[in-house]
């Protein structure tokens, strides 16, 4: 898939007329008139940091010169996530644009805000029995057909069971990764031989996780590893390379995290998920700046809804791409989410197999 290609698997990107001073440093700027806050969730996983909470900044001050951004990162922790949410409220947020700790939890948030009079869209994850304004996120039941059907692909005829990693019980995407992976496992009717909901996305505890499924399963009996993201597959793969398992089973992933992508290249993974984040960012932010101006989000959206328990929510839902050694190239290096510099430094060996070369974009 070429960059044509994969822009193409990615809807349209609004035109807004919201104007175009550029302003500010990375977590200010503008006049302070308008000011939005984006609550982030953690920072174990490397994409909010790195990728979301620049992507979204810029853009605001890119679009809106009286705007100020207020950004906080939860670290996992709901009460902590909470109490950052008053804060930018006590200190005139308009717009919040929430990404959970805890998808149902966070419904006291949204409520909170709300009752002041204040918009909240919720980005990647969804706020679960409240009542949200907006939702930008991807297909995630997606994601979890596509991790299981590139592993079925890889297991093939291989004899033995799968070990599930989900991610945490705390989070709604979790459980529509788990449904999309599980529509395709269980249609294919493979054997399972452990699954487990890991606490907060962690990769520790996947990896204690991984350790207690070789003990129960026998290190010669797991055929593959669905991992739903790449932290978690960071920590199935220590656990395997330390029982002495090699060749490693398929493992999948997803985040695209620079990282995995150079385990995909040694071997160590055998795919992971690219979510364009920074398109969802910035596309969150356009409905931010909105919402704050008029109070309503741009039009001309190609909108999906989804049921929070609460109602119909409009939807931004983008689609997610499948990534592997033949494609890395293709996608991530193409979209510029990571240049052949960054994947390749040590690793040009496999680099070079894999069509890779440094000084790419």
């Amino acid at each position: 898939m070429g960059r044509r290609l994969l822009a193409a698997a990615l809807p349209t990107v609004f035109a807004l007329a919201l104007g175009a001073s550029a302003c500010g440093s990375a977590d200010a700027g503008g006049s302070g008139e308008l000011q939005i806050a984006l609550l982030l969730p953690e920072n174990k996983t490397a994409r909010y940091e790195s990728h979301d909470r620049p992507a979204f900044v810029d853009r605001v001050h890119e679009v809106c010169s009286e705007c100020e951004t207020l950004v906080s990162n939860a670290d996992q922790d709901a009460a902590h996530q909470q109490a950052q949410a008053e804060a930018a409220l006590t200190n005139g947020a308009d717009v919040l644009v929430l990404d959970p700790v805890d998808s149902r939890s966070a419904s006291v948030i949204v409520r909170q805000a709300h009752a002041a009079g204040v918009p909240v869209v919720s980005y990647d994850r969804l706020v679960l029995d409240a009542p949200v304004d907006f939702h930008v996120t991807f297909d995630n039941e997606q994601v979890g057909q596509l991790q299981a059907e590139v592993l079925l692909a890889a297991v093939g005829d291989t004899a033995g069971e799968l070990v599930v990693l989900n991610g945490s019980p705390t989070d709604d995407n979790s459980a529509l990764f788990r449904r999309g992976a599980h529509s395709i496992l269980d249609a294919a009717g493979v054997a399972v031989g452990a699954e487990v909901d890991v606490p907060d996305w962690s990769p520790d505890q996947a990896q204690e996780a991984m350790e207690r499924a070789l003990t129960t399963l026998g290190r010669d009996r797991v055929a593959g590893v669905y991992a739903a993201n790449d932290g978690m597959a960071g920590g199935a793969i220590a656990a395997m390379k330390a029982a002495g398992l090699d060749p490693l089973p398929p493992v999948t992933g997803q985040d695209a995290e620079l990282a995995a992508v150079r385990r995909i290249l040694t071997g160590e993974q055998y795919m992971t998920v690219y979510k364009a984040v920074r398109t969802q960012a910035r596309m969150a932010a356009d409905i931010a700046v909105s919402l704050a101006r008029t109070g309503e989000p741009p039009g001309g959206l190609r909108t999906s809804w989804v049921d929070n328990g609460h109602g119909r929510i409009p939807a931004l839902m983008l689609e997610p791409v499948a990534v592997t050694r033949d494609t890395i190239a293709a996608t991530v290096v193409a979209d510029g989410f990571w240049s052949a510099d960054e994947i390749c430094e040590g690793l040009e060996q496999q680099c070079a197999a894999a069509g890779l070369s440094e000084g790419a974009p």
